[in-house]
């Protein structure tokens, strides 16, 4: 059985990736990073694995790439 994907927070994706909450939103808006889940009224996260997918290959990630790769 595949482990579950975790959500990790913003502190956690900061350290994984090397980049600034800036550079992180303003990816996210250009569709070059993946987007935040809504966890809580006030919480957001990101998939584990989607995080780990664009470690792997920051220059080839796309957000509309991501969807297909999940079905």
């Amino acid at each position: 059985m595949p482990e579950p994907d975790r959500i990790i927070r913003l502190k956690t994706v900061l350290a994984r990736t090397g980049l600034s909450r800036s550079t992180i939103y303003r990816k996210i808006a250009e569709g070059t990073f993946p987007a935040q889940l809504k966890i809580s009224i006030n919480g957001a996260g990101w998939k584990e694995s989607d995080i780990n997918r664009w470690v792997a290959d920051p220059v080839a990630w796309r957000a509309d790439n991501d969807n297909e790769r999940s079905r």
